[in-house]
């Protein structure tokens, strides 16, 4: 087993990480604030917008099972990479389209993987590439958000479904055993 993580910011954290609990190799998901000024924010101070922090993703996998470059190819296919600072109703810089590489060769990939999503696109890719930030762990009750509470909160019912139906339909041989 070689473990990587990978950090991913691509609207709303509880949108995203439901979308990579799902895929195989993919040990554990995280929610949490990257890319700001303010030590140790905390989830309010990210929505108001001033702290300059992303809601983000912390993904734990295992390399044999899937590669940093096909972690990169759903995040750009299971969210838009389009819009600036938005992800559909949410709006701001926290809700941008980012990726942060904790190394060189994730940062040559992360080039890649914009590339490729370019190539699939009409629209330009505004996807940033940042770093190196500091990681910050989001409060308890928003990790695993989907799974715990999630299905009961009517933003992420119509949120999440299509975001699921697109990573089962472009990448069903990613997907842990759903039996």
């Amino acid at each position: 087993m070689i473990m990587q993580e990978a950090i991913f910011a691509g609207g709303c954290f509880w949108c995203t990480e439901a979308i990579f609990a799902d895929i195989a190799g993919v040990t554990s998901v995280e929610s949490g604030y990257i890319g700001g000024k303010n030590p140790d924010p905390t989830y309010r101070e990210v929505c108001s917008g001033t702290t300059g922090h992303a809601e983000a993703i912390k993904i734990g996998f295992d390399e044999n099972q899937v590669s940093y470059a096909d972690l990169l190819d759903i995040f750009f296919a299971t969210h838009d990479p389009t819009q600036l600072n938005r992800q559909g109703n949410d709006i701001g810089t926290q809700y941008r389209s980012a990726i942060f590489p904790l190394d060189e060769d994730q940062q040559t990939e992360a080039r890649a993987g914009i590339d490729r999503a370019a190539a699939e696109r009409t629209q330009a890719i505004v996807t940033t590439i940042e770093g190196p930030a500091t990681w910050y762990a989001a409060e308890d009750y928003h990790q695993q958000y989907w799974a715990d509470e999630g299905r009961g909160n009517p933003y992420c019912v119509a949120t999440i479904p299509p975001k699921l139906e697109k990573l089962r339909t472009g990448f069903a041989d990613k997907l842990k055993d759903q039996n």
